[in-house]
């Protein structure tokens, strides 16, 4: 009874492109998703809220602490790298059920989370998209300056939160709305419109679309 979960982990493939009856070219992400494990069905009495915790990706025993060694091993499941939370108001799944792609379809949408790539400390131009200096009349090292934004007088400082340089990338990002194209039951293949975070190898949760 996994209908009523619409989630899974998985890994980024990469890009490429998938032609339609059409001939129509669409550039698709490809992630292996899947097949996740239901470690853990969160439940309102006891965990004041309701969700399922999947598990992905099959490792040796030795990549794992003994606590999560302990909490797979009581539900008698293999080591798992990625342990990861779905809410959901009906968990219809007990713990040892497995999740496979199967449980989207093409046509549907879905929301991708995934963890962007680090650009390390970046200025704003290229973090924030700014202009700029200009690039004649004497300018020496002011092209990809941000230029002066704290106020005069009043309040005499830089306000905190202002967009400036510094550490961009390495944040979580959901990419929204995503059309599923290609569904892989064989070979645990998902293909979704467009692009999502992260590289490739990254980790991914996938999601039904909350904005549909």
């Amino acid at each position: 009874k996994t209908e009523m979960l619409k989630g899974l982990i998985g890994k980024k493939i990469g890009m490429t492109q998938i032609f339609d009856e059409n001939g129509s070219a669409h550039a698709v992400t490809i992630i292996e998703a899947g097949p996740c494990y239901v470690t853990q069905v969160r439940q309102p009495e006891r965990d004041g809220y309701s969700a399922v915790q999947l598990g992905f990706s099959e490792v040796n025993p030795k990549r794992l602490t003994g606590g999560e060694l302990g909490h797979l091993k009581t539900s008698e499941l293999p080591p798992l790298r990625f342990l990861r939370e779905f809410r959901t108001k009906t968990p219809e799944v007990n713990v040892g059920d497995t999740v496979k792609v199967d449980v989207f379809a093409a046509g549907e949408h879905v929301d991708v989370i995934g963890t962007s790539k680090g650009k390390g400390f970046a200025g704003a131009v290229k973090r924030y998209h700014f202009k700029g200096g200009q690039a004649t009349h004497g300018q020496s090292d002011r092209q990809r300056a941000p230029g002066s934004h704290g106020a005069g007088t009043t309040p005499g400082r830089v306000y905190k939160g202002s967009r400036g340089p510094g550490h961009m990338g390495n944040d979580r990002v959901t990419a929204q709305n995503l059309k599923v194209i290609l569904v892989d039951a064989e070979r645990n293949l998902i293909a979704v419109n467009g692009a999502v975070p992260g590289p490739k190898g990254g980790l991914v949760m996938i999601k039904e679309a909350r904005k549909q």
